[in-house]
């Protein structure tokens, strides 16, 4: 989304050229995930049709899910051992009437919604430390944290100004577009289409910026309600994510570097905007075949809704007791389609992470979506914390790829990394469900990284002897090696070997997944 603000702004303001993504029919990009073009799931499906299949309990760690979203009814975890709303914890897991998974992010008068960056929080502890000293004030030994400071209150001040500005910016987009509207009617004597606007060859400066602004405007990219979007995505950057003042804790009234502090939080597993946490859900689950919006991955799986992720940077804390409260209670699969640049507590973090190891839960992790290597820029959580001494086995990290096998198969967007991406699966304009029981067009590697979640639940469902550490490395060793073709590197024009961005230079193939799984299960049947 913030890259989508820049891009629009820079073209309206005419500081230079950008491509818009054109407005597609549903049809167009309806299920391309699972067919050919995508994962082949339906193909793997049909080879599927004689064999039984056991339920699979699959946790997302998210925004929170719509519960009661058409498309997902019969798809939601339920708490057999929790009486609902008796106000008391009936089966002793330390969450009362947690019966469809838990908020983190809420407490008796009601949920957080907005959160800081994990650098403004971090910057405003040492902000109090630091603020009214010079590096002659500091002693030897803070001198290193002291110019970390600096470093960072920089960045976060220049950010929020640009932000800030960006709104002001919005606002006068949002007076502009009836001019912009008129122009182009009195330009084509009336309403116009996509295919006018490209056919038009402009011959002045200020007919270039039009066709640019019209083609947006067509192509149903800038519209009324996309400006307004951005205006509340970048007000709440300024009013929150980069406001050192603001306490994200003060609705939660927990102590959020406390690990044992954890009597906290509700049992409203949807929160106040699901949208990101119903749209993953819909990946991994939505009922398959009905005819109503995207079909999930896996069809015998139900979603427990652990509600981590503000609109903002997810605290550490919250991650590792949802990581715990997961395998604790019955998930095989973890889906984690979050990440930051810094974690204040990666510790406790890489240390559930290892919980869930221990106890044969697979955890699924999107890339992230700068466009940048993870070797050179972090997403936390990740798979190489600079204190681990071997790398997590039941970890997989993932980057979003596209239905261009020819050229760019991996989305602008993704992060990727030779040793800590895995491999890449659909990411790029994918349809599915929202709350309301509405659906919607939504890319990154947070659609990728359900994509796996999906598979690896459907692999366990129809192979539930085969251990999930087993389903990890199948679905590595079976995907579709790209190694040696050339594709366009995320975030640049460079064309490099498709092998150089992940571990295996490979896209996610379920039919080759299925055929190993049937093959494991006949030789451990043997043994």
């Amino acid at each position: 989304m913030k890259k989508r603000i820049i891009a629009l702004t820079v073209a309206l303001f005419g500081i230079g050229i950008m491509n818009f993504l054109h407005a597609q029919e549903t049809s167009d990009i309806l299920n391309w995930y699972n067919g050919k073009k995508g994962m082949r799931t339906e193909k793997a499906y049909k080879s599927l049709k004689k064999k039984k299949s056991t339920t699979v309990v699959v946790a997302i760690i998210d925004s929170g899910i719509d519960i009661e979203h058409k498309d997902l009814k019969g798809k939601i975890w339920t708490n057999d051992d929790e009486i609902p709303n008796n106000g008391i914890d009936d089966d002793k897991n330390g969450y009362i009437d947690d019966i469809h998974g838990w908020n983190f992010l809420g407490s008796a008068e009601g949920n957080q919604e907005y959160a800081r960056l994990e650098k403004t929080r971090i910057c405003a502890k040492l902000h109090a430390k630091y603020a009214d000293k010079n590096i002659a004030d500091v002693a030897e030994a803070d001198k290193a944290e002291y110019k970390e400071y600096k470093k960072m209150y920089q960045e976060i001040t220049e950010e929020r100004e640009q932000y800030a500005g960006l709104v002001e910016q919005y606002k006068q987009i949002g007076e502009m577009l009836p001019m912009f509207d008129k122009k182009l009617k009195d330009k084509f004597g009336g309403a116009y289409t996509l295919k006018d606007i490209e056919d038009w060859k402009p011959t002045t400066p200020e007919e270039m910026q039009l066709k640019q602004i019209g083609g947006a405007m067509a192509s149903g990219e800038l519209t009324t309600e996309s400006v307004e979007e951005a205006l509340t995505q970048l007000s709440q950057m300024v009013d929150y994510n980069y406001n050192l003042e603001y306490d994200d804790r003060a609705m939660i009234g927990d102590n959020p570097d406390d690990m044992n502090d954890v009597k906290y939080g509700n049992n409203d597993v949807e929160g106040p905007d699901a949208l990101h946490g119903t749209h993953v859900g819909g990946i991994v689950g939505a009922v398959r075949g009905n005819g109503l919006g995207g079909d999930g991955v896996a069809e015998n799986i139900v979603l427990m809704s652990l509600r981590a992720v503000p609109n903002g940077d997810e605290a550490d804390k919250d991650v590792a007791l949802a990581i715990r409260y997961a395998v604790d209670n019955g998930a095989m699969v973890i889906n984690m389609s979050f990440g930051k640049a810094y974690s204040a507590h990666q510790k406790e973090v890489y240390e559930a992470m290892k919980y869930a190891e221990s106890k044969g839960v697979l955890l699924v992790h999107a890339a992230g979506n700068d466009g940048h290597s993870l070797d050179e820029n972090p997403n936390y959580p990740t798979n190489e914390y600079s204190f681990q001494k071997e790398g997590l086995k039941n970890y997989l990290c993932i980057g979003a790829s596209t239905k261009n096998t020819k050229g760019e198969i991996a989305a602008s967007f993704s992060n990727y990394s030779p040793r800590q991406v895995d491999v890449f699966a659909p990411g790029f304009e994918i349809y599915n469900t929202v709350p309301q029981s509405e659906y919607k067009k939504l890319q990154g590697t947070s659609m990728a990284a359900p994509m796996v979640t999906g598979v690896a639940a459907l692999l366990k469902s129809y192979f539930p002897s085969l251990t999930m550490l087993e389903i990890k490395d199948i679905i590595l060793k079976s995907a579709v090696s790209h190694k040696g073709e050339m594709h366009v590197k995320p975030g640049s024009e460079e064309k490099v070997d498709f092998g150089q961005l992940s571990t295996t230079g490979a896209t996610v193939d379920v039919p080759n997944a299925v055929k190993m799984c049937k093959a494991l299960e006949t030789s451990k049947a043997g043994k």
